[in-house]
């Protein structure tokens, strides 16, 4: 697992991996999410897993022609994964012991065993035994609503009841009610109860310490990235949510590259850089040849770790790439967070039409809200001073980033409920490698936005109402998204379940599960 000083910048991130028919090697497209202050996560249960899974796959991959429009690649040009992993979990359910106590000091020793049974024996992290820790515990009886509610295992609303005694300081009440979730969660439950026992040691790890210290020092396997890469080609085949992204964001380049003969990419998330494979594809078949096209990416430690070297390694392979289909290339690699940036980082060049993509990166970045050098706005100011044809922005429909404790909680159990929900309908529940996919790919995130606070907590994820705003005091307006690119969105939507909902709005687009709204994609210019 890794510590707080192997940190990650991963997100709905964060890698999968593909190998090329045409064999131009290992290629891994971006997570959902990227972490910043923690390592891999273990669940209540022992996630260790073998064994078959079902995997779903659309027929093809689709591309973007130069003017815009649609291409089919066939399975011909698809990039299967070429490993699998399983995680080691070393403190599983051993944890699932009452924390409930009507004496103070019973619980607080209760307490230790936990910090021991995640943090070993020899942790220098310990919990205050002083009255500042016992602030707040009393043996109040609880409602009888709330009894009510535990009876007919209404586990949203105890969840909700936990989270609110959490943030009162209720410290008798909340492990009260902790000590009952334990037994309505699992992570080979129902969507909810699966979402549940993460939420759970979310609230564990924010009542233990703050949700800092004993979640930096858990002391869980780190997974191999193979298995990493594994966990996150699952998950994007069994859901739409990083093809809708990573489409429209290549439809709105190629729209506005259409005519230009020389086109610069600054990738600010590239991971294993497989967004590119099929724009590079479709501007080989341009009318009247490519153009030159330079990429500038930005890593993270995630994605070094699970590609297994730097940079390099996808400069590599996307040059290979763009020699086969003889498409003029450069790549230039900058190893360095976004917090870090400064102009001639960019390598910006004369005579070059300008993309900048911010595909699931951009909430990553520390706001007004964390820091008064304000990173994320910071950003989109020299970006906007570099003058783009087009910057385009995907971004999780969630609000996260400065909302008090508890409405961030149900914000939180809302959102992912419908993750959750949506990766039952494709991946069935008796296959374990869902609870690895779960735990790798999404517990981690929930784990953060819950139990973290301040510069630790990297998850803070804003509606686009407020990217809206951001971007038009950095002085951008909206570029309009093709519609050919919406068409071919809803197309690829049609291989998945009906409960999957594309909506157009004010120029942006919005994919959904049901009455929840997922991801949002716009473009400025």
């Amino acid at each position: 697992m890794q510590t707080s000083q192997k940190k990650s910048h991963l997100s709905m991130s964060n890698k999968i991996c593909y190998q090329s028919a045409l064999e131009i090697g290992t290629y891994c497209l971006p997570q959902f999410h990227t972490l910043d202050c923690y390592p891999s996560y273990c669940t209540l249960e022992s996630s260790s897993a073998s064994g078959g899974y079902a995997i779903y796959n659309p027929p093809s991959t689709i591309s973007f022609s130069s003017d815009g429009s649609p291409v089919s690649l066939q399975d011909s040009v698809s990039y299967p994964p070429d490993v699998l992993h399983s995680p080691d979990n070393t403190y599983a359910s051993s944890i699932s012991g009452s924390c409930v106590t009507d004496d103070a000091n019973d619980f607080l020793h209760k307490l230790r065993e936990l910090e021991n049974v995640m943090l070993g024996p020899d942790s220098d992290i310990s919990i205050n035994n002083d009255r500042s820790f016992q602030k707040g515990i009393h043996v109040a009886s609880p409602g009888s609503k709330l009894k009510d509610a535990i009876e007919r295992k209404d586990l949203k609303r105890v969840l909700i009841a936990s989270a609110k005694a959490v943030s009162e300081n209720d410290l008798w009440t909340a492990n009260w009610l902790m000590d009952e979730l334990r037994g309505m969660v699992s992570v080979s439950g129902e969507p909810i109860q699966r979402l549940g026992a993460y939420m759970l040691e979310g609230l564990v790890a924010r009542l233990a310490s703050s949700g800092s210290s004993i979640y930096k020092a858990l002391r869980c396997k780190e997974p191999e990235s193979s298995e990493l890469l594994s966990y996150m080609h699952i998950l994007y085949e069994v859901c739409p949510y990083f093809k809708f992204g990573y489409m429209s964001a290549n439809g709105a380049i190629a729209d506005a590259m259409k005519n230009e003969n020389r086109v610069h990419i600054i990738d600010f998330q590239i991971g294993q850089g497989s967004q590119w494979i099929t724009l590079i594809q479709a501007f080989a078949a341009r009318p009247g040849g490519p153009p030159h096209i330079r990429i500038t990416g930005f890593d993270d430690s995630t994605s070094a770790y699970a590609r297994g070297g730097g940079l390099e390694i996808v400069g590599k392979r996307l040059t290979k790439l763009a020699q086969l289909y003889k498409v003029p290339f450069e790549f230039h690699a900058a190893s360095i967070p976004g917090s870090d940036l400064l102009l001639h980082h960019l390598d910006v060049r004369r005579g070059e039409a300008l993309a900048v993509n911010f595909a699931f990166m951009l909430h990553h970045m520390p706001d007004e809200s964390v820091s008064i050098q304000n990173h994320r706005d910071r950003l989109l100011r020299l970006v906007k001073s570099l003058s783009p044809k087009v910057v385009t922005l995907v971004e999780q429909e969630s609000n996260t980033n400065t909302a008090a404790f508890l409405p961030r909680f149900i914000e939180a159990m809302d959102y992912y409920a419908a993750m959750f929900e949506s990766i039952d309908v494709t991946l069935h529940r008796e296959h374990k490698e869902r609870i690895n996919v779960e735990q790798h790919c999404l517990a981690r995130d929930v784990v953060n936005i819950i139990a973290c606070e301040g510069a630790e907590r990297v998850e803070r994820h804003e509606l686009l109402g407020k990217w809206r705003l951001r971007f038009a005091m950095a002085g951008f307006t909206p570029f309009p998204l093709s519609s050919l690119v919406n068409g071919t969105i809803k197309t690829l939507l049609e291989n998945y379940s009906h409960r999957y909902r594309l909506e157009e709005r004010d120029g942006a687009l919005y994919l959904g599960w049901m009455n929840r709204d997922l991801v949002a994609s716009c473009a400025w210019k």
